[in-house]
């Protein structure tokens, strides 16, 4: 407990932890506008672009001035974004490649500028490299007002147009049909994932930052059915990505917190496509194995209604042996579940002889509702 405390009261980790959770509530929350418009690359675009804003901010200001350094970072950013989707309408270029010629010239020129500032003997150069991985342990209580001020900043313009925002994300032809400026509000979103990217980068720098703009949309859209929902369920797996990510962080020796953070965010993910509820893998293996259960049931259930019209005879008991020779395999579980399921019962033929299944009223109901060509996902019994 005593440990715990201690923890809490440390300054950097309540730093970190602080820094963490605003990246996890801006990311998650305007990364759910990039996923869902498909722009999934667009993060990982501006993040690199971001590298040469560093860079000059570092340049205009003559050291590594916070400030300085996140708005030629968000400038940079903006510029390379505005670019891509330059090249998207003027040319014919698709999106992805666009987004890719944008930030391979972003990042480019960003690692030119960064061993240009290297080469320059400048002493308050140490430390710049790390906005490429992160360095959280070097966030100080001012940078966190800086990184609070872009987050209120951004949640507010999206409160603010949430109608308009949440049209053009879904429909941009309806948008624009009713007289809403499409290209500026694409550009508005398109900014405000910047203002994101520029939150995260002294967490987990320019190569990472892209991870905290997707993960935590991707794992909220698997358990969120309607838009507002998934912003606050991906803001909030942002903060629990973050904080955890410090945490662990701190109890460890020499973990660095940015990897960590997205490793945390990745792992929610990974756990939210195999378990969510209706989405997720492992609920859709378990429905495909139940349909096939279904349609192997229906195709004993209609073998034994051919036997009974064959037969002339509805309540004609079938041997057990007869239909497994039938179909190839052993057929007593779909028997049994046809059971359970009120359409057929077991009856005594002749003692010599093995088990025997007869149809009851609803399995031929059912019987000839599939000989007619019926749906197999109705369920009829």
């Amino acid at each position: 407990m005593t440990a715990l405390l201690e923890l809490i009261g440390d300054y950097t980790i309540q730093n970190v932890a602080l820094g963490a959770a605003l990246l996890g509530i801006v990311s998650g929350a305007l990364g759910c506008f990039a996923v869902l418009r498909e722009q999934s690359l667009l993060g990982d675009t501006l993040s690199h672009a971001a590298l040469p804003g560093v860079c000059l901010g570092f340049l205009v200001a003559g050291g590594r001035e916070l400030g300085s350094i996140l708005a030629g970072a968000l400038l940079t950013g903006v510029l390379a974004a505005l670019a891509m989707l330059a090249l998207v309408r003027m040319t014919r270029l698709k999106t992805d490649a666009a987004l890719g010629i944008a930030l391979s010239l972003s990042f480019a020129a960003g690692v030119v500028l960064l061993t240009y500032i290297q080469g320059t003997g400048n002493a308050s150069q140490g430390g710049l490299d790390a906005f490429l991985f992160g360095q959280a342990a070097a966030i100080l209580r001012r940078d966190l007002w800086v990184m609070g001020g872009i987050t209120a900043f951004a949640l507010t313009m999206v409160a603010l147009l949430w109608k308009e925002l949440k049209l053009v994300t879904f429909d941009p032809e309806f948008a624009g049909v009713i007289g809403l400026p499409v290209r500026l509000l694409d550009a508005l979103l398109t900014v405000m994932v910047a203002l994101a990217i520029v939150v995260g980068l002294q967490m987990v720098g320019v190569v990472l930052m892209a991870a905290m703009v997707i993960a935590p949309a991707v794992a909220a859209r698997q358990w969120a059915r309607s838009l507002g929902i998934m912003v606050i369920v991906a803001a909030l797996m942002g903060v629990a990505a973050g904080v955890f990510g410090a945490v662990v962080s701190a109890l460890g020796r020499g973990l660095a917190t940015g990897p960590l953070v997205v490793l945390s965010a990745s792992a929610i993910t990974l756990v939210s496509l195999l378990i969510a509820p209706g989405r997720g893998l492992l609920w859709g293996l378990h429905r495909r194995l139940a349909f096939r259960r279904r349609l192997s049931q229906e195709a004993v259930l209609l073998t034994l209604y051919r036997l009974a019209s064959a037969h002339e005879d509805p309540h004609y008991p079938t041997e057990q042996g007869a239909v497994d020779a039938y179909h190839g395999v052993g057929t007593r579980r779909s028997l049994q579940a046809l059971a359970r399921r009120g359409l057929v019962r077991s009856c005594q033929h002749m003692r010599e002889e093995g088990a025997h299944w007869v149809l009851t009223r609803r399995g031929r109901s059912r019987a000839k509702y599939l000989q007619a060509g019926g749906d197999l996902a109705r369920d009829g019994g």
